[in-house]
């Protein structure tokens, strides 16, 4: 909710702080991120190993970006749906399957990325 005492700088930061603690929120309490995050973790870390260049860490991060992006969404679709209709409904699970797809897209993209930056360099 906007605090009318919020001059444009005070409102960013209180924005920045909200936004902070729905990423803590997220990888805390979100098996999904939390499985998501630490493999992001492990592949920065495979990153530094392998010493990927810079075009592919450029590469690497967007993939991870994107998947913790779909991730997240997925996770507030389906806590929205979830507190709108909490019994079972064709519709909502409908909704929720299009935005766990969703997830699973991006996913597989970060694993072909993933495929076209390592494979290389293990053969």
């Amino acid at each position: 909710m906007k605090n009318p005492n919020d001059n444009f700088l005070r409102g960013r930061i209180r924005s920045f702080k909200f936004a902070l603690r729905g990423a803590w929120l997220l990888i805390t309490t979100e098996p999904s991120i939390m499985v998501q995050f630490s493999i992001a973790i492990i592949m920065t870390i495979v990153g530094f190993v392998f010493d990927i260049s810079a075009i592919e860490w450029m590469f690497q991060l967007l993939a991870i970006g994107l998947v913790l992006v779909a991730e997240s969404l997925n996770t507030g679709i389906e806590k929205l749906s979830d507190f709108i209709h909490p019994d079972y409904h064709k519709k909502i699970g409908f909704i929720k399957d299009i935005s766990a797809g969703a997830a699973i897209i991006a996913a597989i993209i970060a694993v072909i990325i993933g495929l076209i930056i390592y494979l290389p360099k293990i053969s």
